[in-house]
């Protein structure tokens, strides 16, 4: 099977658009010339373990959808187009494009511990990232912070908090030591649990 760390997931194929092929796909990248520009991408089908190398002869996005609507080599039918619904697309991992400072990967930043940057105090992991005007880290709370705003032990899901990633409340990320230090505005942490 490949390993899942050599690829990033691009995009996700909805639907298809029209009837000569064409197919819609939700983003999993801010990148995009990954669906406007052509050229070799990779697909991921349900029940397969290998991507499978494809071309990309076009596309464009589709405002107000958050989709964009693009055309593979071979697809030329809506028939065809049908069969390639829930496919990813794929490119690897070494085709990551360069950030610039206080840029991120989503992917970087899952798994990141977040700590009070005044106390040292653990806060939790970050098990999301949710795009918005600003990004914001969906955080997984620590088991004594959870306690502390009323959890009870016999709870089953673990508690999250939204904490919006801009640089004044998030001043400190460090993927090196893997963790982001946060200040955030009193009541935060208590506002949107």
């Amino acid at each position: 099977m490949t390993n899942p760390d050599e690829w990033l997931e691009i995009g996700k194929i909805v639907a298809p658009q029209g009837l000569s092929g064409e197919l819609r796909v939700y983003p999993e990248s801010d990148f995009p010339e990954r669906f406007e520009v052509p050229g070799k991408r990779w697909l991921l089908c349900p029940g397969k373990t290998e991507p499978q190398p494809i071309e990309l002869l076009a596309g464009r996005y589709q405002d107000g959808k958050n989709l964009y609507v693009i055309k593979l080599a071979g697809v030329e039918t809506r028939n065809q187009a049908e069969e390639l619904r829930g496919c990813k697309l794929m490119v690897p991992e070494s085709d990551r494009p360069q950030l610039g400072e206080d840029e991120y990967h989503v992917r970087d930043l899952i798994g990141l511990e977040v700590f009070m940057q005044a106390s040292g105090e653990l806060v939790g992991v970050v098990v999301d990232v949710i795009p918005a005007g600003n990004d914001l880290l969906e955080v997984e709370l620590h088991q004594s912070l959870a306690s502390e705003q009323g959890q009870m032990a016999k709870e089953k899901r673990q508690k999250t908090v939204l904490i919006p990633f801009v640089k004044a409340i998030a001043p400190v990320v460090d993927l090196q030591t893997r963790r982001i230090e946060i200040t955030p505005p009193s009541g935060l942490l208590e506002v949107n649990n």
